[in-house]
């Protein structure tokens, strides 16, 4: 499976250079870290970095930090409702965000996302996955761009491919795999 016709994104949790650098510069990091607080200096930091080598980055759940220390975008947790979340959002601004049913889809929505993250397709460590017919029956109920989210590993990656969905995200997958090794190539989205 070619994954050059995917917009992919990554999530990580640690800024971590020597591994970021192992990446494919078309993927689209989030940085996600609830565990610790960071000065305003890490993550100005991390976006210079990130800029100086070519790397797209959102912040996760922080759309004014985001915003201060002009990362690239946004990341929406499901378990952010807030309708003002994203209000005065800027044009070339990513915005994404995660639903796992249609009532988190319509928050995602009237918060103004770019980009829907359904989750999980398939099984993960903690969560059951909804399963390809679910999965396409909630896509129905957006014309935001989707993206699939949770449980995606070398067995069912070709499986991406029937749902005619151009994105998807990932943690162990890309960390674990396949981006790496695709380095020599340049992934081009539609």
């Amino acid at each position: 499976m070619h994954l050059s016709k995917y917009k992919i994104f990554h999530f990580i949790d640690e800024f971590d250079p020597n591994y970021i650098l192992k990446l494919n510069k078309n993927i689209i990091l989030i940085f996600r870290n609830y565990r610790k607080e960071h000065d305003f200096s890490f993550y100005m930091k991390i976006k210079k970095f990130c800029k100086n080598h070519g790397y797209k980055i959102l912040l996760s759940n922080n759309y004014r930090l985001a915003l201060k220390a002009n990362f690239d975008g946004v990341y929406v947790p499901s378990f952010n409702k807030s309708l003002t979340f994203l209000q005065n959002k800027k044009k070339k601004f990513i915005t994404a965000g995660s639903a796992h049913n249609n009532y988190q889809i319509k928050i995602k929505e009237k918060q103004g996302v770019d980009y829907i993250f359904i989750s999980p397709l398939f099984m993960t460590k903690n969560k059951k996955g909804m399963g390809i017919y679910r999965f396409l029956k909630l896509c129905k109920k957006t014309k935001k761009k989707v993206v699939i989210l949770g449980g995606i590993n070398k067995k069912n990656i070709r499986k991406i491919k029937l749902l005619k969905i151009n994105a998807f995200a990932s943690i162990s997958y890309i960390k674990n795999n396949a981006i790496k090794s695709e380095n020599s190539r340049t992934i081009k989205y539609n």
